[in-house]
């Protein structure tokens, strides 16, 4: 049976990096960046956290090509910054697959030092802090939360890829 693995995170931490090695792990899986589907739009392109943004159809477009990978058998690695309220859609829409959900945090120190090393115009320098403190301040279930501050990369995925915890 294919799997769901939903990555989510603060700018900076770490999510394309874990998802990209998980995806690469897999005889048959598919890496979905988020960031790379909101862009998509061109005309009437409007960032994701300001009014007008096209979050709606977003998700339309991620539940849907989700569902078509998974159905074809890929294990699908998608991440973005996923809030409770996506979470609980994709929970319903995908009910009959094993999902893993993983929220990576870090503490600040080491997320502006991962901000610095990404291309420079993809750098979000305090706004990373910001986006840590809204994921520290949601409602997210403990189990699900990862903290990479003083752990690797490979360390990090074999915690995910081995331990129940982060299943829905």
């Amino acid at each position: 049976m294919s799997k769901l693995y939903i990555i989510t995170g603060p700018a900076g931490v770490g999510k394309s990096t874990i998802s990209r090695k998980i995806a690469e792990s897999k005889k048959k899986s598919v890496l979905l960046e988020g960031d790379d589907i909101y862009h998509q739009v061109i005309g009437g392109y409007v960032q994701a956290w300001k009014e007008g943004n096209h979050l709606d159809v977003f998700w339309k477009v991620c539940i849907s090509t989700i569902r078509t990978y998974l159905e074809e058998g890929y294990d699908v690695i998608f991440n973005y910054i996923v809030t409770p309220t996506p979470l609980k859609q994709m929970k319903e829409e995908f009910r009959d697959c094993s999902i893993k959900f993983v929220v990576l945090l870090v503490d600040e120190e080491s997320l502006l030092l991962r901000d610095k090393e990404r291309p420079e115009d993809c750098q979000m320098h305090e706004r990373c802090i910001t986006l840590l403190n809204n994921f520290k301040n949601t409602n997210y279930n403990k189990q699900n939360i990862l903290d990479t501050s003083n752990i690797t990369v490979n360390e990090t995925i074999d915690i995910i890829e081995n331990n129940n915890r982060f299943i829905l």
